[in-house]
Protein backbone atom coordinates (compact mmCIF):
# COMPACT_ATOMS: atom_id res chain seq x y z
CA UNK A 1 0.00 0.00 0.00
CA UNK A 2 1.42 3.31 -1.05
CA UNK A 3 2.48 5.42 1.85
CA UNK A 4 0.18 9.01 2.11
CA UNK A 5 1.84 11.64 3.49
CA UNK A 6 -0.08 14.64 5.37
CA UNK A 7 1.22 16.49 2.81
CA UNK A 8 -0.39 14.88 0.25
CA UNK A 9 -3.79 14.90 2.12
CA UNK A 10 -3.72 18.70 2.61
CA UNK A 11 -2.98 19.51 -1.27
CA UNK A 12 -5.93 17.33 -2.22
CA UNK A 13 -7.87 19.25 0.39
CA UNK A 14 -6.98 22.44 -0.73
CA UNK A 15 -7.72 21.65 -4.75
CA UNK A 16 -11.49 19.98 -3.89
CA UNK A 17 -12.62 21.39 -0.52
CA UNK A 18 -13.04 18.18 0.45
CA UNK A 19 -12.30 16.86 4.04
CA UNK A 20 -9.16 15.93 5.71
CA UNK A 21 -10.28 12.30 6.74
CA UNK A 22 -12.04 11.89 2.82
CA UNK A 23 -8.85 13.13 0.83
CA UNK A 24 -6.91 10.30 3.13
CA UNK A 25 -9.33 7.65 2.07
CA UNK A 26 -9.38 8.90 -1.31
CA UNK A 27 -5.28 8.86 -1.65
CA UNK A 28 -5.50 5.55 0.20
CA UNK A 29 -8.25 3.93 -2.20
CA UNK A 30 -6.21 5.30 -5.23
CA UNK A 31 -3.20 3.89 -3.92
CA UNK A 32 -1.35 7.25 -4.20
CA UNK A 33 -2.48 8.81 -7.35
CA UNK A 34 -3.83 11.97 -7.21
CA UNK A 35 -6.18 12.06 -10.02
CA UNK A 36 -7.53 9.34 -9.20
CA UNK A 37 -8.13 10.38 -5.85
CA UNK A 38 -9.86 13.49 -7.33
CA UNK A 39 -12.05 11.02 -9.80
CA UNK A 40 -12.92 9.16 -6.15
CA UNK A 41 -14.22 12.32 -4.37
CA UNK A 42 -16.52 13.59 -7.69
CA UNK A 43 -18.04 10.05 -7.83
CA UNK A 44 -18.93 10.29 -4.16
CA UNK A 45 -20.42 13.95 -4.99
CA UNK A 46 -22.18 12.16 -8.05
CA UNK A 47 -23.37 9.66 -5.58
CA UNK A 48 -24.67 12.27 -2.86
CA UNK A 49 -26.22 14.16 -5.23
CA UNK A 50 -28.13 11.55 -6.75
CA UNK A 51 -29.46 10.55 -2.98
CA UNK A 52 -30.33 13.91 -1.95
CA UNK A 53 -32.38 15.32 -5.83
CA UNK A 54 -35.28 15.04 -3.89
CA UNK A 55 -34.77 17.17 -1.08
CA UNK A 56 -35.85 21.09 -0.98
CA UNK A 57 -33.20 23.55 -1.30
CA UNK A 58 -34.22 26.56 -0.09
CA UNK A 59 -31.42 28.35 2.02
CA UNK A 60 -28.62 29.95 0.44
CA UNK A 61 -26.23 32.82 -0.07
CA UNK A 62 -27.38 35.53 -2.88
CA UNK A 63 -25.19 37.77 -4.39
CA UNK A 64 -24.96 40.64 -6.84
CA UNK A 65 -22.06 42.51 -8.56
CA UNK A 66 -20.96 44.12 -11.79
CA UNK A 67 -17.99 44.11 -14.19
CA UNK A 68 -15.13 46.37 -14.25
CA UNK A 69 -16.85 49.10 -16.39
CA UNK A 70 -20.31 48.84 -14.70
CA UNK A 71 -22.17 48.17 -17.92
CA UNK A 72 -23.25 44.26 -16.76
CA UNK A 73 -24.25 42.95 -13.43
CA UNK A 74 -25.59 39.53 -12.62
CA UNK A 75 -27.59 38.42 -9.08
CA UNK A 76 -27.68 34.55 -8.57
CA UNK A 77 -28.39 32.35 -5.47
CA UNK A 78 -26.89 29.63 -4.87
CA UNK A 79 -28.99 27.62 -2.66
CA UNK A 80 -28.30 24.62 -0.15
CA UNK A 81 -30.47 22.77 1.96
CA UNK A 82 -29.65 24.08 5.43
CA UNK A 83 -29.29 27.86 7.17
CA UNK A 84 -26.15 26.53 8.84
CA UNK A 85 -24.21 26.09 5.32
CA UNK A 86 -25.27 29.16 3.93
CA UNK A 87 -23.48 31.10 6.47
CA UNK A 88 -20.64 29.34 6.21
CA UNK A 89 -17.37 31.37 4.72
CA UNK A 90 -16.39 28.84 1.97
CA UNK A 91 -19.97 28.77 1.07
CA UNK A 92 -20.28 32.27 0.46
CA UNK A 93 -16.82 31.76 -1.11
CA UNK A 94 -17.85 29.73 -3.81
CA UNK A 95 -20.91 31.66 -4.29
CA UNK A 96 -18.95 34.41 -5.26
CA UNK A 97 -16.64 32.83 -7.53
CA UNK A 98 -19.34 31.33 -9.47
CA UNK A 99 -20.79 35.29 -10.00
CA UNK A 100 -17.00 36.32 -10.53
CA UNK A 101 -17.08 33.96 -13.27
CA UNK A 102 -20.35 35.14 -14.72
CA UNK A 103 -19.55 39.09 -14.36
CA UNK A 104 -16.03 38.39 -16.12
CA UNK A 105 -17.65 36.34 -19.07
CA UNK A 106 -21.24 37.84 -19.50
CA UNK A 107 -23.13 34.95 -19.31
CA UNK A 108 -26.83 35.90 -20.01
CA UNK A 109 -28.28 32.94 -18.81
CA UNK A 110 -28.00 30.26 -15.92
CA UNK A 111 -27.54 27.70 -18.69
CA UNK A 112 -24.50 29.04 -20.25
CA UNK A 113 -22.95 29.37 -16.49
CA UNK A 114 -23.47 25.97 -15.73
CA UNK A 115 -22.02 24.75 -18.96
CA UNK A 116 -18.91 27.33 -17.91
CA UNK A 117 -15.15 26.18 -17.10
CA UNK A 118 -14.59 26.40 -13.44
CA UNK A 119 -11.13 25.30 -13.38
CA UNK A 120 -10.67 21.77 -14.63
CA UNK A 121 -14.87 21.21 -14.50
CA UNK A 122 -17.61 22.89 -15.51
CA UNK A 123 -19.84 24.94 -12.97
CA UNK A 124 -22.11 21.84 -12.93
CA UNK A 125 -19.97 19.36 -12.12
CA UNK A 126 -18.36 21.82 -9.49
CA UNK A 127 -21.45 22.00 -8.10
CA UNK A 128 -21.82 18.24 -7.84
CA UNK A 129 -18.19 18.03 -6.55
CA UNK A 130 -19.37 20.09 -3.38
CA UNK A 131 -22.26 18.38 -2.84
CA UNK A 132 -20.14 15.58 -2.14
CA UNK A 133 -18.08 17.95 0.13
CA UNK A 134 -21.32 19.19 2.04
CA UNK A 135 -23.38 16.81 2.21
CA UNK A 136 -26.21 18.74 0.75
CA UNK A 137 -27.93 19.28 -2.34
CA UNK A 138 -26.64 22.59 -4.23
CA UNK A 139 -28.05 23.99 -7.27
CA UNK A 140 -28.18 27.72 -8.81
CA UNK A 141 -31.45 28.56 -7.96
CA UNK A 142 -32.16 32.14 -9.49
CA UNK A 143 -29.83 34.30 -11.74
CA UNK A 144 -30.71 37.53 -13.73
CA UNK A 145 -28.76 40.07 -15.50
CA UNK A 146 -28.57 43.70 -16.46
CA UNK A 147 -26.93 45.53 -19.10
CA UNK A 148 -27.42 49.38 -19.23
CA UNK A 149 -24.57 52.32 -19.70
CA UNK A 150 -24.15 51.67 -15.77
CA UNK A 151 -25.24 48.76 -13.54
CA UNK A 152 -25.39 49.26 -9.82
CA UNK A 153 -25.90 46.56 -7.16
CA UNK A 154 -27.17 45.67 -3.34
CA UNK A 155 -26.48 42.94 -1.32
CA UNK A 156 -28.60 43.10 1.88
CA UNK A 157 -27.11 42.30 5.28
CA UNK A 158 -27.35 38.43 5.32
CA UNK A 159 -26.79 37.59 1.68
CA UNK A 160 -30.42 36.51 1.62
CA UNK A 161 -31.43 39.19 -0.63
CA UNK A 162 -29.66 41.65 -3.80
CA UNK A 163 -30.51 43.57 -6.85
CA UNK A 164 -29.24 45.27 -9.51
CA UNK A 165 -30.40 48.28 -11.35
CA UNK A 166 -29.59 49.22 -14.60
CA UNK A 167 -29.25 53.68 -15.60
CA UNK A 168 -29.08 55.63 -18.07
CA UNK A 169 -25.81 56.60 -17.36
CA UNK A 170 -23.03 56.47 -14.67
CA UNK A 171 -24.42 57.61 -10.80
CA UNK A 172 -23.11 55.45 -8.11
CA UNK A 173 -24.48 56.65 -5.57
CA UNK A 174 -28.00 57.12 -6.90
CA UNK A 175 -27.75 53.42 -8.65
CA UNK A 176 -27.21 52.55 -4.93
CA UNK A 177 -29.85 54.38 -3.63
CA UNK A 178 -32.27 52.91 -6.23
CA UNK A 179 -31.59 49.69 -5.37
CA UNK A 180 -31.53 49.60 -2.03
CA UNK A 181 -35.15 50.90 -2.72
CA UNK A 182 -35.54 47.66 -5.32
CA UNK A 183 -34.91 45.53 -2.33
CA UNK A 184 -37.09 47.25 0.43
CA UNK A 185 -39.96 47.72 -1.73
CA UNK A 186 -40.14 44.63 -3.84
CA UNK A 187 -41.91 46.55 -6.97
CA UNK A 188 -43.46 44.01 -9.62
CA UNK A 189 -41.96 46.18 -12.40
CA UNK A 190 -39.58 49.08 -13.80
CA UNK A 191 -42.96 51.56 -14.99
CA UNK A 192 -46.64 50.86 -15.49
CA UNK A 193 -45.71 49.47 -19.47
CA UNK A 194 -44.19 46.87 -17.54
CA UNK A 195 -47.22 45.42 -15.57
CA UNK A 196 -48.20 42.17 -17.06
CA UNK A 197 -52.21 42.86 -18.87
CA UNK A 198 -53.41 39.30 -16.46
CA UNK A 199 -52.14 41.82 -13.32
CA UNK A 200 -53.48 44.83 -14.81
CA UNK A 201 -56.74 42.97 -15.38
CA UNK A 202 -56.88 41.56 -11.85
CA UNK A 203 -56.28 45.15 -10.15
CA UNK A 204 -58.99 46.55 -12.01
CA UNK A 205 -61.81 44.14 -11.65
CA UNK A 206 -61.00 44.15 -7.83
CA UNK A 207 -60.94 47.78 -7.91
CA UNK A 208 -64.67 48.30 -9.37
CA UNK A 209 -65.79 45.26 -6.71
CA UNK A 210 -64.84 47.54 -3.81
CA UNK A 211 -66.39 50.31 -5.59
CA UNK A 212 -69.81 48.08 -5.77
CA UNK A 213 -69.45 47.33 -2.53
CA UNK A 214 -69.22 50.53 -1.87
CA UNK A 215 -72.38 51.43 -3.11
CA UNK A 216 -70.76 53.58 -5.91
CA UNK A 217 -72.69 54.35 -9.32
CA UNK A 218 -72.52 51.24 -11.55
CA UNK A 219 -71.88 53.86 -14.09
CA UNK A 220 -68.39 55.03 -12.23
CA UNK A 221 -67.19 51.88 -11.30
CA UNK A 222 -65.15 51.69 -14.23
CA UNK A 223 -63.44 55.48 -13.60
CA UNK A 224 -63.04 54.50 -9.80
CA UNK A 225 -61.24 51.69 -11.07
CA UNK A 226 -59.30 53.08 -13.09
CA UNK A 227 -57.68 55.77 -10.65
CA UNK A 228 -57.24 52.75 -7.83
CA UNK A 229 -54.82 51.14 -10.70
CA UNK A 230 -52.81 54.27 -11.15
CA UNK A 231 -52.67 53.92 -7.06
CA UNK A 232 -51.51 50.43 -7.19
CA UNK A 233 -48.84 51.96 -10.27
CA UNK A 234 -47.61 54.39 -7.73
CA UNK A 235 -46.92 51.60 -5.09
CA UNK A 236 -45.96 48.88 -7.42
CA UNK A 237 -43.57 50.21 -9.78
CA UNK A 238 -39.95 51.32 -9.20
CA UNK A 239 -39.76 54.54 -10.43
CA UNK A 240 -43.42 55.73 -9.32
CA UNK A 241 -42.63 54.44 -6.41
CA UNK A 242 -42.45 57.30 -3.45
CA UNK A 243 -38.36 57.18 -2.77
CA UNK A 244 -37.93 55.79 0.55
CA UNK A 245 -35.51 58.28 1.46
CA UNK A 246 -37.79 61.51 0.82
CA UNK A 247 -41.37 60.29 0.39
CA UNK A 248 -42.05 63.84 -1.63
CA UNK A 249 -40.02 62.18 -4.58
CA UNK A 250 -40.97 59.43 -6.43
CA UNK A 251 -37.61 57.37 -7.59
CA UNK A 252 -38.09 58.73 -11.07
CA UNK A 253 -38.11 62.83 -9.77
CA UNK A 254 -35.52 61.66 -7.43
CA UNK A 255 -33.12 60.58 -9.85
CA UNK A 256 -33.62 63.63 -12.53
CA UNK A 257 -33.03 65.53 -9.28
CA UNK A 258 -29.51 64.10 -9.28
CA UNK A 259 -29.22 64.58 -12.78
CA UNK A 260 -32.32 66.12 -15.69
CA UNK A 261 -30.92 62.81 -17.60
CA UNK A 262 -30.57 60.17 -15.36
CA UNK A 263 -33.23 57.33 -15.83
CA UNK A 264 -33.97 53.73 -14.29
CA UNK A 265 -33.99 51.84 -17.12
CA UNK A 266 -34.07 47.78 -15.75
CA UNK A 267 -33.77 46.25 -12.58
CA UNK A 268 -33.37 42.63 -11.21
CA UNK A 269 -34.47 41.13 -7.64
CA UNK A 270 -33.57 38.29 -6.42
CA UNK A 271 -34.42 37.19 -2.66
CA UNK A 272 -34.76 33.82 -0.47
CA UNK A 273 -37.91 33.76 1.28
CA UNK A 274 -37.89 37.78 1.41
Amino acid sequence: MAKITAAEVNKLRKQTGAGMMDCKKALVEAEGDFEQAIDILRKKGQKVAAKRADREATEGCVLAGSNSDNSFGAVLSLNCETDFVAKNDSFVELTQSILNLALENKFADKDSLLAANMGDMTVAEKLVEQTGVIGEKLEIGSYEVVEAPFVASYIHAGNKLATLVGLSKESAEAGKNVAMQAAAMNPVALDRTGVDQETIDRELEVGKELARQEGKPEAMLEKIAEGRLNKFYKENTLVEQAYIRDNKLSVEKYLQSEDKDLKAVSFKRVGLGV
